[in-house]
């Protein structure tokens, strides 16, 4: 998702508020033709798990009704359909300056009660899920389950800690993002040259024991190396990655993932969540904002410029350069490199729609084209099984893995449609196979 210096700051900068949920355009996205008859039914029947939309934060800046079809975003729920997804993890993102601002804890509440009142005004469309026997439910019932992941940790830092995590954890958060886009009370950035901590700071180191012992998982994404070599040394279960690609394609990025941490997570159980937006797949995207922000810097030095000379800047440095979008390729030989690193059981896909403006690889500009992507994967030789891994069970695997360890420690699953081991038996029909 955004960062100091990453896709936000080079789209969304120059806009009239400084996020990504408000980015504009940098680009005519391209006619698609129709997707094969094969891969949108492998896309029906497969469980679908995407664990990074940015859709809460982008309607507190610019509200829309997700129920229905909103024709500015990349997810709503008609869109969702289109695409088969099944659970749709929404980022629950504060950005360092309101942490800065004290305002952490009630920005994500506000989020929460965003996604609440989705689910309340949409109950046929949207249900919150709390453990991964919701999920399983809500896929039976045909309903889309929507999780719940904190991006920066900061709002678990206020008040008393203990009591904090209590409320986050009993409001739905099922994954945490350790830091953003700067160093916090918990751990180093990859977007922050000063490693305030060296990787996680005491408080951190404990914050992953907490959430090993809640049922939380630990997501590394966002992270220093340091913080995240640290992370994978002391979680005692599985680590994901929400939202994250690989390095090797992107040489010098750091908020991408190495081989060498990839291969540990792996080790460790756990699952890289491959991001699709073009400045994380595609080394030409990456240098465009580099490069990008360099003029920005030369044009403007250390001021803030007003918002329509930000938007002048924008409009010009697009107009002599356009963006280079990244293509379904892109974001397949992610998944290919990491399946020859990590072992198919240890991939799956993390799109950080809402998250990164218009950047997204032609052919997965939202959340209507997953079908493309299992088309881009049956091209490319993978089988069904390999498919659904990737698709969303190597990441309920992780989830359960995290439930049981949380289960040992005397703290069993919340869920909020189904009891830990529920009957599902008929008169329902059971799921299509690879469902779960």
């Amino acid at each position: 998702m955004r960062g100091a210096v990453g896709t936000c700051v080079a789209l969304a900068a120059f806009a009239a508020s400084a996020s990504c949920a408000d980015a504009g355009q940098v680009g005519a996205p391209a006619a698609s033709a129709p997707v094969s008859a094969e891969a949108q039914a492998l896309a029906e029947r497969l469980l679908i798990v995407d664990t990074h939309i940015d859709a809460p934060y982008r309607h507190y800046r610019d509200p829309a009704d997700l129920g229905a079809s909103a024709p500015d975003r990349q997810f709503d729920y008609p869109r969702a359909k289109r695409g088969g997804l099944d659970v749709a993890f929404m980022s629950i993102y504060t950005p360092a300056r309101v942490a800065e601002e004290g305002q952490a804890k009630a920005l994500a509440d506000t989020q929460i009660g965003y996604v609440e009142e989705m689910a309340r005004d949409h109950p046929a469309k949207f249900a919150i899920a709390t453990c991964t026997a919701d999920v399983q439910v809500l896929a039976w019932r045909g309903v889309l389950a929507l999780a719940l992941g904190m991006e920066n940790g900061s709002p678990l830092a206020v008040g008393d800690a203990e009591a904090t995590l209590e409320h986050f954890v009993e409001s739905g958060i099922r994954y945490v993002t350790l830091a953003h886009s700067a160093a916090n009370e918990y751990a180093d950035s990859s977007y922050d040259d000063n490693e305030r901590w060296q990787g996680l700071s005491p408080a951190g180191a404990a914050l992953v024991a907490a959430l090993n012992a809640s049922g939380v998982m630990v997501d590394i994404s966002h992270l220093s190396d340091r913080a995240a070599w640290q992370v994978l040394e002391l979680s005692k279960a599985p680590v994901i990655a929400s939202h994250s690609s690989l390095r090797r394609f992107t040489p010098g990025f750091m908020r991408n993932m190495s081989d060498e941490m990839f291969e540990a997570l792996a080790a460790q159980g756990g699952v890289l969540q491959i991001m699709f937006g073009s400045g994380f797949v595609a080394a030409p995207a990456r240098r465009w904002e580099t490069l990008r922000s360099a003029a920005f810097a030369a044009e403007f030095g250390d001021e803030t410029p007003p918002a329509p000379a930000r938007q002048a800047f924008m409009d010009a440095y697009l107009a002599a350069h356009p963006y280079p979008f990244a293509a379904i390729d892109d974001v397949l030989a992610h998944i290919d490199h990491a399946v020859a690193v990590g072992g198919i059981d240890h991939v799956g896909i993390g799109s950080d729609f809402e998250g990164v403006g218009d950047t997204m690889p032609e052919g997965l500009k939202d959340a209507a084209n997953f079908p493309r992507l299992i088309e881009g994967m049956l091209a490319r030789g993978y089988e069904e099984d390999a498919i659904a891994k990737v698709m969303g069970r190597n990441l309920m695997r992780v989830w359960r893995d995290v439930e049981a360890f949380a289960s040992e420690q005397g703290a069993p699953p919340r869920c909020r449609h189904a009891a830990s081991t529920p009957d599902l038996s008929p008169p329902r029909p059971p799921p299509p196979v690879g469902r779960m």
